[in-house]
């Protein structure tokens, strides 16, 4: 997946709302709102940058050495 594609935006936006919507609902505290979005965003972050290291690793045809 491309991560400059539509197609990648829609997942990540997708991925941003769950785990938003997860994290403020179930927390009663005080700065939920600040706690859920700050995970929402390290979620999409995280999306990302696995993403890319897929794409990365299939350009090549070769598998990064010592991956495990």
């Amino acid at each position: 997946m491309n991560i400059k594609s539509k197609k990648y935006v829609a997942v990540a936006l997708v991925t941003f709302v769950i785990l938003f919507l997860m994290n403020y609902l179930g927390n009663e505290q005080e700065d939920r709102l600040y706690r859920a979005s700050l995970t929402a965003l390290m979620g999409v972050v995280g999306l990302t940058v696995g993403l890319w290291f897929v794409n990365k690793a299939k350009e090549n045809d070769t598998p990064p050495e010592d991956f495990d």
